[in-house]
Protein backbone atom coordinates (compact mmCIF):
# COMPACT_ATOMS: atom_id res chain seq x y z
CA UNK A 1 0.00 0.00 0.00
CA UNK A 2 1.70 3.16 -1.07
CA UNK A 3 0.05 6.29 0.03
CA UNK A 4 -1.61 8.85 -2.16
CA UNK A 5 -0.54 12.72 -1.96
CA UNK A 6 -3.18 14.91 -3.18
CA UNK A 7 -1.62 18.68 -3.65
CA UNK A 8 -3.45 22.01 -3.69
CA UNK A 9 -1.54 24.63 -4.75
CA UNK A 10 -2.47 28.38 -3.48
CA UNK A 11 -1.32 30.81 -5.89
CA UNK A 12 -3.15 33.87 -4.00
CA UNK A 13 -6.31 34.42 -2.14
CA UNK A 14 -9.23 32.56 -3.90
CA UNK A 15 -6.83 31.37 -6.70
CA UNK A 16 -5.97 27.37 -6.68
CA UNK A 17 -5.06 24.62 -8.39
CA UNK A 18 -5.50 20.81 -7.24
CA UNK A 19 -6.45 17.44 -8.92
CA UNK A 20 -10.20 18.26 -10.08
CA UNK A 21 -9.36 21.61 -11.82
CA UNK A 22 -6.56 19.54 -13.29
CA UNK A 23 -8.43 16.45 -14.28
CA UNK A 24 -11.24 18.93 -15.79
CA UNK A 25 -8.18 20.64 -17.80
CA UNK A 26 -7.04 17.26 -19.09
CA UNK A 27 -10.66 16.29 -19.89
CA UNK A 28 -11.22 19.21 -21.68
CA UNK A 29 -8.33 18.35 -23.84
CA UNK A 30 -9.27 15.19 -24.47
CA UNK A 31 -12.82 15.42 -25.37
CA UNK A 32 -13.24 19.28 -26.61
CA UNK A 33 -15.98 20.37 -24.41
CA UNK A 34 -16.56 21.00 -21.14
CA UNK A 35 -19.75 19.12 -20.90
CA UNK A 36 -18.45 16.22 -22.35
CA UNK A 37 -15.23 16.66 -19.94
CA UNK A 38 -17.49 17.40 -16.84
CA UNK A 39 -19.29 14.03 -17.72
CA UNK A 40 -16.34 12.14 -17.81
CA UNK A 41 -15.56 13.09 -14.31
CA UNK A 42 -19.24 12.48 -12.90
CA UNK A 43 -19.20 16.04 -12.66
CA UNK A 44 -22.00 18.61 -13.26
CA UNK A 45 -21.57 21.23 -15.82
CA UNK A 46 -22.76 23.92 -13.41
CA UNK A 47 -19.55 22.61 -11.60
CA UNK A 48 -17.30 22.34 -14.33
CA UNK A 49 -18.02 25.60 -15.39
CA UNK A 50 -17.45 27.16 -12.23
CA UNK A 51 -14.20 25.64 -12.15
CA UNK A 52 -13.19 26.88 -15.41
CA UNK A 53 -14.58 30.44 -14.63
CA UNK A 54 -12.33 30.56 -11.18
CA UNK A 55 -9.39 29.64 -13.13
CA UNK A 56 -10.45 32.31 -16.10
CA UNK A 57 -10.72 35.00 -13.29
CA UNK A 58 -7.46 33.90 -11.26
CA UNK A 59 -4.89 34.30 -13.96
CA UNK A 60 -3.98 37.23 -16.51
CA UNK A 61 -3.76 34.67 -19.57
CA UNK A 62 -6.45 32.32 -20.49
CA UNK A 63 -6.60 28.22 -19.72
CA UNK A 64 -9.16 27.25 -21.97
CA UNK A 65 -11.51 29.06 -25.04
CA UNK A 66 -14.79 28.33 -25.71
CA UNK A 67 -16.64 28.53 -29.06
CA UNK A 68 -20.50 29.17 -28.67
CA UNK A 69 -22.62 26.26 -30.05
CA UNK A 70 -24.91 26.04 -32.98
CA UNK A 71 -24.86 25.20 -36.61
CA UNK A 72 -20.84 24.92 -36.14
CA UNK A 73 -21.50 23.05 -32.89
CA UNK A 74 -19.35 24.73 -30.08
CA UNK A 75 -16.65 23.41 -28.00
CA UNK A 76 -13.82 24.29 -25.23
CA UNK A 77 -10.20 23.82 -26.04
CA UNK A 78 -7.45 24.04 -23.77
CA UNK A 79 -4.78 27.34 -24.25
CA UNK A 80 -0.78 26.78 -24.51
CA UNK A 81 -0.78 28.15 -20.95
CA UNK A 82 -3.03 25.70 -19.75
CA UNK A 83 -1.37 23.01 -21.28
CA UNK A 84 1.79 24.48 -19.35
CA UNK A 85 -0.24 25.00 -16.18
CA UNK A 86 -0.94 20.70 -16.21
CA UNK A 87 2.46 19.93 -17.14
CA UNK A 88 4.07 22.07 -14.56
CA UNK A 89 1.31 20.38 -12.02
CA UNK A 90 1.66 16.81 -13.02
CA UNK A 91 5.38 17.05 -12.90
CA UNK A 92 5.13 18.72 -9.29
CA UNK A 93 2.57 16.33 -8.33
CA UNK A 94 5.26 13.40 -9.21
CA UNK A 95 8.01 15.12 -7.58
CA UNK A 96 5.87 15.02 -4.48
CA UNK A 97 4.59 11.98 -4.72
CA UNK A 98 7.84 10.62 -4.74
CA UNK A 99 9.70 12.54 -1.87
CA UNK A 100 6.04 11.86 0.23
CA UNK A 101 7.04 7.97 -0.43
CA UNK A 102 10.41 8.01 0.73
CA UNK A 103 9.46 10.33 3.87
CA UNK A 104 6.62 8.16 4.83
CA UNK A 105 7.93 4.56 4.52
CA UNK A 106 7.85 4.10 8.78
CA UNK A 107 4.43 5.25 8.83
CA UNK A 108 2.53 2.87 5.56
CA UNK A 109 3.14 -0.12 7.61
CA UNK A 110 0.98 1.24 10.48
CA UNK A 111 -1.91 1.81 8.55
CA UNK A 112 -5.11 0.08 9.70
CA UNK A 113 -7.17 -0.92 6.80
CA UNK A 114 -10.80 -0.56 7.90
CA UNK A 115 -13.66 -0.15 6.15
CA UNK A 116 -14.45 2.71 4.70
CA UNK A 117 -17.49 4.83 5.55
CA UNK A 118 -19.91 5.39 3.02
CA UNK A 119 -21.10 9.04 3.65
CA UNK A 120 -18.23 9.48 1.52
CA UNK A 121 -18.77 7.07 -1.45
CA UNK A 122 -19.09 10.48 -3.85
CA UNK A 123 -16.12 12.26 -3.14
CA UNK A 124 -14.53 9.21 -3.24
CA UNK A 125 -15.79 8.31 -6.85
CA UNK A 126 -14.70 11.83 -8.27
CA UNK A 127 -11.55 10.85 -6.47
CA UNK A 128 -10.93 7.59 -7.83
CA UNK A 129 -11.77 8.98 -11.90
CA UNK A 130 -9.24 11.90 -11.02
CA UNK A 131 -6.72 9.41 -10.07
CA UNK A 132 -7.48 7.23 -12.67
CA UNK A 133 -6.71 10.40 -15.00
CA UNK A 134 -4.28 11.17 -13.93
CA UNK A 135 -2.13 7.85 -13.47
CA UNK A 136 -3.11 7.82 -17.44
CA UNK A 137 -1.12 10.53 -18.45
CA UNK A 138 1.50 10.23 -16.03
Amino acid sequence: MAPVIRIRIDFADNVHVGPGKVALLEAIKSTGSISDAARSLGMSYRRAWMLINSLKQGFSEAVTISAAGGAGGGGARVTSFGSSLIKQYRTLEREVGRLGAQRLTDIVPHVSAKASRSEHAGKRQLAKKIIQRSEKIS
